[in-house]
């Protein structure tokens, strides 16, 4: 294809899978972010890789983050990391995409593995870029994944990349013709984190359809405001990668800088429109605040507000979740509430409860957690003094137009399925 029709941020990649001998069951862990007050849960990962080849010896289980040994962590993952690129244990599918079928919780979704430019991303606030984080980066976040990633030789990812593709125009032609594609793994996926199965995609009528329906996209958007890929999991490992690139590009010419692989990162493009593809919104409960605290903020940000009591859960959700004026449920010892507001300063619910959370740590009036299920939630707000906050669903079809208006989502908006759902590292690619 000519250059000036390719897609500006997107690419494929020369991507390493491990060789047929490898027990894939063993290798593919679920991402170092899940289950960090769960230590049992990595335990029994590592009880039953043993000695086996696995990503669980090249990434960094965020349980132990607080853990003393973080250095020497970091230098056997480096190590192991060499060992396994000296080992010959990988296959390279070069200049190629994969077609990712992940079966879980009784459904099926799809995505597609390629390369994304970062110098099309930026996770700043109010960044107009390509390549955008959906909800709030933690900065405090990145320099601990830093320490892991800059001498690394590899990168696992566990990134998930939403686009808005309602034609199903990307993905999905691929589904239809994946009988056709040439499978590179199938296997059961450890811990109840069902099946995955990935179909290489590498001729060259395949890649340049993939590239077309990008580019499509592309020029469907407002030149002002071009946002093509939302981030779904894994904000802080891409933030991460972004950061090591800026640094080490500084010390690089111009030529260099075309086509370093540091430049690029590894990532699993989704369909928000895939119908596997489950959003949870999480949930937020107040310790120890006054109703009437929490009335007085909450007012501040709109200009008026309702409420009215509810008799079921189930009803509940139904309200918040019909169309209309902003909405969100409130749970209290006293019972179920659900508050409609008029004229709110943001776009959605949550990011108007993040300007109410935000003011009252700030005058130290509460504490505030974030729950997923709404069962959890109602339990917990059961107690005098705390307070749920019952959010409706994040909608697939406003979920950019969201980004496009409030910037970003509050952080712990949602999140994509439970966490055996989330993904599961497989694939690698060199950085170095």
């Amino acid at each position: 294809m000519d250059k000036n029709a390719l897609p500006a941020a997107v690419r494929p990649a020369d991507i390493l899978l491990p060789k047929k001998d490898i027990d894939l069951e063993k290798w593919a862990t679920v991402a170092c972010d899940q289950f960090t007050s769960q230590p049992e849960y990595w335990e029994k990962v590592e009880n039953f890789v043993g000695n086996a080849p696995s990503t669980l010896k090249i990434t960094y289980p965020e349980v132990y983050l607080e853990q003393p040994d973080k250095e020497e962590r970091i230098r056997k993952i480096n190590q192991e990391m060499r060992r396994y690129l000296d080992g010959d244990i990988f296959e390279t599918y070069p200049d190629s995409f994969i077609l990712v079928e992940r079966t879980c919780s009784g459904s099926v979704r799809y995505g597609l593995m390629a390369a994304l430019d970062l110098e099309c991303y930026d996770y700043s606030k109010g960044s107009r870029t390509q390549i955008r984080a959906t909800e709030g980066t933690i900065l405090e976040r990145i320099p601990p994944r830093k320490e892991i990633r800059k001498n690394a030789g590899l990168e696992l990812p566990h990134i998930m990349v939403l686009i808005s593709d309602e034609k199903e125009s990307v993905i999905e032609p691929l589904v239809g013709k994946k009988d056709g594609l040439k499978v590179v793994y199938d296997t059961e996926l450890m811990m109840d984190g069902g099946h995955l199965k990935g179909y290489l995609v590498d001729g060259e009528e395949d890649k340049q359809g993939i590239l077309k329906a990008f580019k499509d996209l592309e020029d469907r958007l407002d030149p002002a405001n071009p946002l093509l890929f939302a981030m779904g999991d894994g904000n802080h490992s891409l933030a991460t990668a972004k950061s090591c690139w800026e640094d080490l590009k500084q010390g690089l010419d111009d030529k260099a800088r075309e086509n370093h692989p540091s430049r690029f990162a590894l990532v699993e493009i989704e369909n928000i429109f895939c119908a596997g593809l489950g959003f949870e919104p999480i949930h937020r409960v107040f310790f120890n605040l006054s109703e009437k605290d929490f009335s007085a903020e909450l007012i501040r940000h709109a200009k008026s507000v309702f409420t009215k009591k509810v008799e079921s859960s189930g009803k509940l959700l139904e309200l918040i979740n019909a169309e209309g004026t902003q909405k969100f449920g409130i749970s209290t010892c006293d019972g179920l509430y659900l508050c409609e507001i008029i004229g709110a300063e943001c776009f959605t619910a949550a990011a108007t409860m993040q300007l109410v959370i935000d003011a009252l740590l700030k005058n130290n009036l509460c504490t505030v957690d974030y729950i997923h299920g709404v069962d959890v939630t109602i339990g917990l707000s059961q107690k005098e003094g705390n307070i749920g906050i019952i959010l409706p669903d994040v909608s697939k079809k406003t979920f950019f137009e969201t980004i496009l208006k409030d910037g970003s989502f509050p952080r712990k908006t949602f999140s994509i399925g439970h966490a055996n759902e989330k993904r599961y590292y497989m694939e690698a690619r060199r950085i170095r």
